[in-house]
């Protein structure tokens, strides 16, 4: 399994040429033998994203998404009252910003199943199966990708996502499908993503299918795109 998720995860950096590697991620009842929880909790649930981008594997428990009451909320992650108290706060400041609507909020994706802990790791070094493979890219990369999954019959069954961008994750969970994300500001500010940039969340278990197309549609992209500009 090691050796295939290695595989899987270099050929979509490869093909793709991503600057930042594809994140695995897995919602489990216990933590998998031999990896560590996180040492430092991070200001938001995204934030573990870039952790495990950046080459570390690691697990997180409820505790460690409490600085993110919306994260919290699109993870599953049972909130004590005080941080609870924290989520009404920030979605009501939302709402009067107009950021947000009411009617909105019970439309944001969030998982149902109980959260116990969530594991991370770069998909080349990934020691589990990952339920949702992330992948963050450009607008160019984003399409191959969506091309990709179209072929292997697992499109976006919704628009392109935007706040929050952490509940891109239980959208492609619970609908069996990839889900694109534009990112949202707190995401932008916490793991520094791009201006040109954006999120696409595979289901794990469909990665090998999105990632034989994904061969076939790069070199089909390259050979469309001599054909236009001899066009142009």
């Amino acid at each position: 399994m090691e050796a295939e998720l290695k595989t899987q995860g270099t050929k979509i950096q490869e093909l793709l040429g991503l600057k930042v590697p594809a994140v695995a991620i897995a919602f489990r009842d216990t933590a998998p033998a031999g990896i560590p929880r996180v040492t430092t909790p991070a200001p938001a649930g995204c934030g573990y994203w870039k952790l495990a981008a950046e080459g570390r594997t690691f697990y997180t428990e409820g505790s460690d998404h409490f600085g993110c009451p919306v994260g919290a909320h699109t993870h599953g992650v049972e909130l004590p009252p005080q941080v609870a108290t924290e989520l009404n706060g920030l979605v009501k400041t939302m709402v009067d910003m107009q950021y947000l609507t009411m009617k909105e909020i019970p439309m944001i994706p969030h998982r149902e199943e109980t959260f116990h802990v969530a594991v991370y790791a770069p998909l080349t070094q990934a020691t589990f199966t990952p339920d949702v493979v992330l992948v963050r890219g450009t607008v160019k990369q984003l399409m191959l990708l969506a091309e990709a999954t179209q072929a292997a019959g697992v499109p976006g069954g919704s628009a392109t996502m935007g706040r929050p961008t952490c509940a891109v994750l239980p959208e492609s969970l619970q609908s069996g499908h990839a889900a694109t994300s534009f990112g949202c500001i707190g995401n932008r500010v916490y793991t520094g993503l791009g201006d040109d940039e954006g999120y696409y969340a595979i289901p794990g278990a469909r990665v090998p299918d999105v990632v034989s197309k994904l061969a076939v549609i790069t070199e089909a992209n390259r050979q469309l795109e001599a054909f236009h500009r001899s066009r142009l």
